[in-house]
């Protein structure tokens, strides 16, 4: 009987560590097929079971320090006229980036 509980176990804390190493490479992956993933991972197993949080904040922290110059990106414009360049645009005006969805 014990051993059957200790594979039982075991077999369940090596299932446990492969989904954490699947969602973990996940998030290493570009957003889009990030996006992709998730969408077929019930929401409880993400966030409840996994510990979703640390990974994320360990997979999406970058290499940026507080201090170091923003990286410099090309946006289309809303009506695609132009591209916009941020070190074009804003050469010694402060820059505040705001990122989510006001719809």
């Amino acid at each position: 009987m014990r051993k059957i509980i200790g594979l039982t176990l075991c077999g369940l804390l090596l299932l446990y560590g492969l989904l954490c190493v699947g969602l973990y490479a996940a998030m290493r992956q570009p957003p889009e097929r990030f996006g992709a993933l998730m969408m077929h991972v019930p929401e409880t197993m993400a966030f409840l079971i996994l510990p979703f949080r640390p990974f994320w904040m360990v997979a999406r922290a970058g290499n940026l320090n507080v201090g170091d110059p923003a990286p410099d990106f090309e946006l289309p414009a809303l009506d695609h006229s132009h591209v916009v360049t941020l070190s074009a645009e804003y050469r010694n005006k402060p820059v505040v980036l705001i990122f989510g969805s006001y719809t």
